[in-house]
């Protein structure tokens, strides 16, 4: 079984952060809280070439939190955690405190 998964090219594995269910407090939130679909950028591909030879590098780095589309990517479960791996212009942005 692979321990390490390194994408190719313009690929963007993310791991997906899901909210707390409860408060540091111990109150517990509703299903209903409104939440970002985002995700925190595992690893990333060495990018693209474009016709002339150029390299095009990914937009993001390792350790970014992205705001993921509601749909795509593909589902990949290594070890006891489940990853997604998207295509770089599938991202919709980065997110910053």
């Amino acid at each position: 079984m692979a321990k390490r998964l390194v994408p190719l090219m313009n690929r963007v594995l993310v791991e997906k952060i899901t909210p707390p269910s409860k408060t540091a407090a111990g109150i517990l939130l509703p299903e209903k809280t409104p939440n970002l679909n985002s995700g925190k950028v595992v690893a990333v591909g060495a990018g693209l070439r474009d016709k002339e030879g150029n390299h095009i590098p990914v937009s993001v780095k390792e350790g970014d939190t992205v705001l993921l589309p509601g749909y795509g990517g593909t589902e990949v479960k290594l070890g006891e955690k489940d990853y997604h791996l998207y295509r770089d212009e599938d991202i919709l942005g980065t997110l910053h405190n």
